[in-house]
C-alpha cells in the first residue's frame, strides 16, 4: 500500500497572510484578496519538506497535510 500526501486549506482559519503561497509555489497561489487557492492537491515526493516547511509555518495553523493510503 502506498501513501500519498494532500495539502488542505482551513478557509475558516485562514487570514490570508500569504506565507503558505512564498513557502510553496508550485502548489499555492494567491487568489485576488490575497487567500491561497491550492493548484494541487497531492504533494510530490520533491516537494514534502517544502509543505512541511509551509504548514508549520502558517501563523494561524490553517494549512495542512494528510497521509492518505491509496
Amino acid at each position: 500500500m502506498s501513501r500519498t500526501r494532500t495539502l488542505r486549506v482551513d478557509r475558516v482559519a485562514c487570514t490570508g497572510q500569504g506565507l503558505c503561497a512564498e513557502l510553496l509555489p508550485e502548489l499555492v497561489r494567491l487568489d485576488e484578496w490575497g487567500y491561497p487557492v491550492l493548484s494541487h492537491r497531492t504533494v510530490p515526493d520533491r516537494l514534502r519538506a517544502h509543505a512541511r516547511r509551509a504548514v508549520a509555518a502558517c501563523p494561524v495553523l490553517a494549512l495542512h497535510t494528510e497521509d492518505d493510503r491509496t
